[in-house]
């Protein structure tokens, strides 16, 4: 007799692990960015994908 499982994935954990990863890099660039740009460019890269990361987990968890 078969049983029916529900096994969950872990996609959502494994995306927000990925745009953590971005996220760091972009915060060190907005710190160590030489210039205004740069440092805003890091800034949005990290505010860009912690919304990603939130949303992935929300999305699979």
């Amino acid at each position: 007799m078969a049983t029916e499982t529900n096994a969950g994935t872990d996609k959502g954990v494994g995306v927000a692990l990925a745009c953590a990863a971005v996220v760091a890099v972009g915060a060190v660039l907005m710190i160590t960015g030489a210039s205004d740009l740069e440092g805003a460019a890091g800034f949005g890269a990290a505010m860009v994908f912690s919304a990603i990361a939130i949303v992935a987990i929300h999305l699979w968890g």
